[in-house]
């Protein structure tokens, strides 16, 4: 009896909330003279807050076609903001700068639904030996991370000097199948000596850069190397996750002018890989064991940098620079 009444109350309290919420808006609008959608547009700056707002604004509304429009082809949605501009009673000749702040926003929005669906496309592609151009991709990243080095057999324990667990790589696709390689491969090519150094780094963590000397001093002495493609791979499942929570919206907003693509999810694991070998560093596990505990450590340290909604993640790679200059 109890927890119906709690239900019963809580249902009560979300019409009684929604409903003064309407009322709320329709006040401030009279108030104003302008929609909630005109409000954020004028008294917001572009980027994650604005974009963030509208779409929570357009979710939010009781209108079938402004909860729909968040979900338009990208060809649709010049039309979507007249339809818009058109419920609202907005005269475009007067508010000219409205159809373009909305237009910026719904790319963005669209942009982003289409990316996950993009992303979560090659996630599912396994793995192929028998397709020429997967086998092409996983030897362009050997010869990017090992260009000194032949590889002797495209079956050969070479692998795991970058890395992977065993002769064939294929096997350890399994979990993020052809994103994986792509995000590999990504890295490798586009910030070749950073990726290289990286992968050094992972295999003697110890004294990396800095000497022997400085170290010990910084208390670096013990520190454990990883499996660069394993951990490539698991920082691809994170990024997966951040990006399929939504949590990479804040992110891409604040750097995407108009619609997040592939390319810029890529970047962002860049980054995401070079925070977190420092990251590694600087915990020094004591084994591979704690692998784990310093990964979702990491990701709550990202999530919380996310939260912030001017945040833009800032990309120590060359091939990441258009990201904070768009």
């Amino acid at each position: 009896m109890k927890h119906f009444l709690r239900m019963f109350v809580q249902v009560c309290l979300y019409f009684y909330c929604k409903c003064l919420w309407r009322c709320l808006k329709f006040v401030v609008r009279k108030l104003t003279g302008q929609c909630e959608l005109q409000r954020i547009c004028y008294n917001t700056k572009p980027g994650a807050a604005r974009t963030m707002k509208i779409e929570a604004s357009l979710k939010g509304s009781k209108s079938k076609r402004l909860q729909t429009s968040v979900s338009v082809h990208p060809d649709a949605i010049e039309k979507t903001i007249d339809d818009i501009m058109e419920l609202k009673r907005i005269n475009p000749d007067i508010n000219p700068q409205l159809g373009v702040s909305l237009q910026a926003c719904l790319l963005q929005i669209v942009g982003y639904r289409n990316l996950i669906a993009e992303v979560e496309k090659l996630r599912r592609e396994p793995y192929d030996s028998e397709n020429p151009q997967h086998e092409e991709m996983l030897l362009k990243l050997w010869k990017c991370l090992k260009p000194n080095s032949p590889l002797k057999a495209r079956i050969s324990k070479q692998w795991c000097e970058i890395g992977f667990q065993g002769d064939d790589p294929k096997t350890d696709f399994r979990g993020m199948g052809l994103l994986g390689l792509y995000n590999l491969v990504y890295f490798a090519e586009w910030d070749t000596e950073i990726a290289q150094q990286v992968l050094s780094d992972s295999l003697h963590p110890k004294y990396s850069q800095l000497s022997k000397a400085e170290w010990e001093k910084k208390k670096f002495d013990k520190a454990i190397g990883y499996s660069f493609a394993i951990v490539g791979i698991n920082i691809t499942d994170l990024a997966y996750n951040l990006l399929v929570s939504g949590a990479l919206k804040t992110h891409f907003y604040n750097v995407a002018p108009e619609a997040p693509t592939l390319m810029h999810f890529q970047q962002t694991f860049c980054y995401l890989m070079h925070e977190f070998h420092k990251f590694w560093i600087e915990e020094d596990p004591l084994d591979i064991m704690e692998f784990n505990r310093v990964r979702e450590k990491f990701h709550k340290q990202i999530l919380k940098q996310l939260q912030n909604p001017e945040m833009a993640l800032c990309p120590h790679f060359a091939a990441s620079e258009s990201l904070i200059n768009m």
